[in-house]
């Protein structure tokens, strides 16, 4: 796919995370994605792992991003996100980095990196 083409897509899954488009993620993300996140040592594997864990459900928290930038090439795309999550009351807002490795119009596998990964993990622990 071209840059423009994954641009594209990680314009769309943002959008889809923030509005809980399930419907659209589904369509985003591959089945077999392996997942990263900011904190966890260990990836999700599949998006049945990732449904698992998705606001919404029981999660007690929620987070949403405004994209400050999108960077893609023919097989990825990273968009610099100003995060704002909300938990017990409580507000929190951070940067991170999410890098996304795009096959066919879908995420096959994604990295978050932050400003301050201490933080986040004393947020949601």
């Amino acid at each position: 796919m071209s840059a423009e083409e994954n641009a594209r897509v990680a314009r769309e899954l943002g959008d889809a995370f923030n509005s809980m488009d399930m419907q659209r993620l589904d369509q985003l993300i591959a089945d077999d994605v392996v997942w990263h996140e900011i904190g966890r040592s260990e990836p999700r594997h599949g998006k049945e792992a990732l449904r698992a864990q998705a606001p919404g459900g029981e999660a007690d928290f929620d987070i949403t991003g405004e994209p400050h930038d999108i960077l893609a090439s023919d097989d990825h795309a990273i968009t610099l996100v100003n995060a704002t999550a909300t938990r017990g009351g409580k507000t929190f807002k951070y940067r991170t980095a999410e890098i996304y490795h795009i096959r066919n119009g879908q995420v096959v596998e994604r990295w978050a990196f932050s400003d301050d990964t201490e933080a986040i993990k004393n947020f949601f622990a």
